[in-house]
């Protein structure tokens, strides 16, 4: 099984590679990034293969067949709306995702017939029907997952899907804790408050990095088809939006 995987040196992106090299049913992990991947250097795997990429909007030809055969991708290239213009956040939230998605529809493939999976890593708090004090993340999102549901209306092999994480939490994730980038100032600081209070009083809020990152490999695999319904699982058509208190309950926790 071949999959993609962007934004793998963010907390989230770095939960999802340890999944996938844990993962012995993946044969072939390509990974999309500005620059040099650690973890990945580190992990000395030979299924691995970081192609460095500088624009997102762009899939040229000889960078469609390097990811040739893909089953699908996690799409967890993100960053926070504080540490960047409104601009410059719908274009990385947003705009990369879209021009991704649809480059992905056109990728070689042996078998014509097989579905494609992109898994868009969201948040919690996303919404379809902003009002006027809607926090831009919460906006921004929401119009992509309804952009990527019309692509999966339009295309029923090409299985786009979103993830809502809340609070991610690699405090017990040690084999990522090297690589998972120091959070701003703010963030650090509200999450040092919250932290104990959501492990323990508000569980449904509390998303911990490993079970995340298997979760989100596994929807990328398709492993989770068939299994999108029930309490916590939103749809738009055939697009399944996962929220927090989903992703715990069908992993078990």
């Amino acid at each position: 099984m071949h999959l993609i995987l962007t934004g793998a040196t963010g907390l989230v992106g770095s939960a999802v590679l340890d999944a996938m090299i844990k993962a012995k049913d993946v044969s072939k992990i390509s990974i999309l990034s500005r620059r040099p991947v650690k973890m990945a250097d580190d992990a000395k795997d030979p299924r691995v293969n970081v192609i460095l990429h500088k624009d997102f909007e762009k899939y040229d030809a000889s960078l469609l067949d390097q990811l040739k055969d893909a089953n699908g991708v996690v799409w967890a290239l993100g960053i926070s709306q504080s540490q960047v213009t409104k601009e410059e956040y719908v274009k990385i939230t947003k705009d990369y995702a879209l021009a991704a998605a649809k480059a992905f529809q056109k990728l070689p493939k042996d078998d014509p017939s097989a579905p494609f999976e992109f898994v868009y890593v969201s948040g919690e708090g996303t919404t379809h029907d902003p009002g006027y004090f809607t926090q831009l993340f919460a906006r921004v999102k929401g119009e992509t997952e309804k952009e990527l549901a019309e692509m999966r209306k339009e295309n029923p092999l090409f299985h786009a899907s979103s993830v809502r994480p809340a609070f991610v939490d690699a405090a017990a994730h040690e084999s990522i804790r090297e690589y998972i980038p120091k959070p701003p100032m703010a963030l650090a600081v509200t999450a040092k408050l919250f932290s104990t209070p959501i492990r323990v009083a508000a569980k449904g809020m509390w998303s911990p990095t490993e079970p995340l990152g298997q979760f989100l490999t596994g929807m990328a695999a398709g492993k989770f088809n068939g299994q999108l319904q029930g309490p916590g699982v939103q749809t738009l058509g055939a697009f399944p939006v996962i929220s927090n208190v989903a992703f715990r309950r069908l992993m078990g926790l």
